[in-house]
């Protein structure tokens, strides 16, 4: 009898009935329950996945704005790199094509000084022409009269010469001096080439005198310095010159020997 009771009886199969049944009698009783909250939900679960969907659209249109600047970024990374290597080939091209013919850059050029000439002074001569007479003196049986009057010529003549090399060694030798025609090279065609003349205007030493100069255009903008200069062989060398002129490392970049004269 309970089997068959169980069997018929279907009020746990069909509870969301029964729970549907007690839900609208409360509601005649005493109103909606939970509508708010039931709108809010719908409403919640409606506007998720478009919410999302927003969402997702706005991050990708962030990063195609972040793919653009970045891309923008490289090839302006890119431009600079190609202007830095040209202008490297540039200044590599200009430093072969003007290496000066007449005089290498490392050779180095001495100072030649003029030959003095010796004035040997006539004491040492008379000396042996003294012993020579002193000789024929002791040789010479009959004597001589005139042998006072030869040593007092002998002595008015050595005054003399005496007299004459001092003269001679008072007087100023001749000084040996060059021309030089130096080539003063910049980095780029950026660098000042006022300010480069006048850093290597500001080298004085003994013996260094500043002439002319101008610019000489070398290519793709840049230009260099030429500019001339007399030395003095004993004071100044052209390695101390080219040391001194390259110190102004943020204008120069090497000096060159474009010509070298003896005056």
């Amino acid at each position: 009898m309970a089997v068959d009771y169980f069997l018929h009886d279907k009020i746990w199969f069909e509870k969301f009935k029964y729970d549907d049944a007690e839900r609208r009698f409360y509601e005649q009783m005493n109103g909606p329950m939970g509508g708010p909250s039931r709108q809010q939900s719908a409403s919640t679960t409606s506007s998720g996945p478009a919410g999302d969907q927003n969402e997702l659209l706005s991050r990708i249109s962030h990063l195609e704005v972040e793919n653009q600047n970045l891309r923008s970024v490289v090839a302006d990374l890119q431009m600079a790199i190609f202007k830095l290597e040209s202008r490297l080939n540039a200044l590599e091209k200009s430093s072969t094509s003007h290496q000066p013919s007449s005089v290498p850059p490392t050779q180095k050029v001495e100072p030649f000084s003029v030959p003095s000439k010796k004035v040997e002074l006539p004491a040492k001569k008379a000396e042996p022409a003294a012993a020579e007479e002193d000789e024929d003196d002791d040789i010479d049986l009959f004597g001589s009269d005139d042998e006072e009057e030869d040593q007092e010529a002998a002595k008015v003549r050595e005054e003399r010469l005496r007299q004459y090399a001092e003269k001679k060694a008072k007087k100023p030798g001749l000084i040996a001096k060059s021309s030089i025609l130096l080539d003063v090279k910049p980095w780029d065609d950026e660098t000042d080439m006022a300010k480069m003349e006048e850093c290597v205007r500001s080298i004085h030493m003994d013996g260094l005198v500043w002439g002319a100069s101008k610019l000489v255009p070398v290519g793709y903008g840049i230009k260099k310095l030429q500019i001339q200069c007399v030395v003095e062989d004993e004071k100044v060398g052209t390695d101390i010159l080219e040391e001194e002129i390259t110190k102004f490392e943020d204008y120069v970049q090497s000096v060159d020997i474009a010509a070298f004269n003896k005056i």
